[in-house]
């Protein structure tokens, strides 16, 4: 698999903040700090020409320069807030890669290492899925389970009559067999590609106009964000090793 006409950015993006496992990053899973999984999985991808770290924490930094990987700028504080979004901080990356550097990707990949069971392989079939599908971009998804599906989901009006969520219909009006419901898909945060051309559009965006999806199965699209999902990743490594 060859992707030699394409340059293609990856950017790990770790703040120093985390409210719900504090140090996260940097925190020890399986015996490696958080970011390493992410570090590693883009490294053995052989897909990227550059991977740089956006971070505004002088050891996150330091931890990624002894791995490898890149780290040209450190993130304002600004773009560094719980509520801040992704779309702002790529586009600060690119642009400081493009006016300091000369820099400029066709693709950038988000990797974020509260993902640590991504797949090298997986890095792979989706940039070859973005390059192949000519869409704007690509981001991995998990199945959900049927006992939260969609369309088993309800909304509750003041006086707590329920409704179905998505249709509205009465709850006698829900779909009770597993095997009738169709699949539904839940974007798991462990890939986000994009052409790098969404970020400068009239209506910027990391997702242009068009969205593939590439299905990962369990446990690989596993996202840490409580204790809990903490929990889950040790238990997928230890069963995995």
């Amino acid at each position: 698999m060859s992707f030699a006409n394409l340059n293609i950015l990856g950017v790990v993006t770790a703040r120093g903040g985390s409210k719900g496992i504090p140090g996260k990053n940097l925190k020890l899973l399986g015996g490696k700090p958080l970011i390493a999984y992410t570090l590693e999985s883009a490294a053995e991808s052989t897909v990227f020409d550059r991977v740089i770290l956006s971070t505004d924490d002088a050891e996150i930094a330091a931890a990624a320069r002894e791995r490898g990987c890149e780290v040209p700028f450190m993130r304002p504080a600004e773009l560094a807030r719980d509520e801040t979004p992704h779309l702002p901080v790529m586009q600060h990356a690119v642009d400081w890669l493009r006016e300091h550097e000369g820099y400029r990707p066709d693709v950038v990949m988000i990797l974020q290492p509260t993902s640590p069971l991504r797949r090298a392989e997986d890095i792979r079939s989706s940039i070859q899925l973005l390059t192949e599908s000519g869409a704007d971009s690509v981001l991995t998804v998990s199945e959900v389970p049927a006992h939260v599906h969609p369309m088993r989901m309800l909304r509750l009006t003041n006086d707590g009559t329920a409704t179905l969520f998505v249709s509205g219909e009465p709850v006698r009006r829900r779909i009770n067999r597993r095997q009738d419901l169709p699949s539904a898909w839940l974007m798991n945060g462990s890939i986000y590609a994009f052409r790098t051309a969404v970020l400068a559009a009239a209506d910027p965006s990391l997702y242009g106009d068009r969205t593939v999806a590439l299905p990962v199965p369990h446990p690989y699209g596993l996202s840490i964000d409580d204790p809990d999902d903490w929990l889950a990743a040790e238990a997928a490594l230890a069963g995995r090793h």
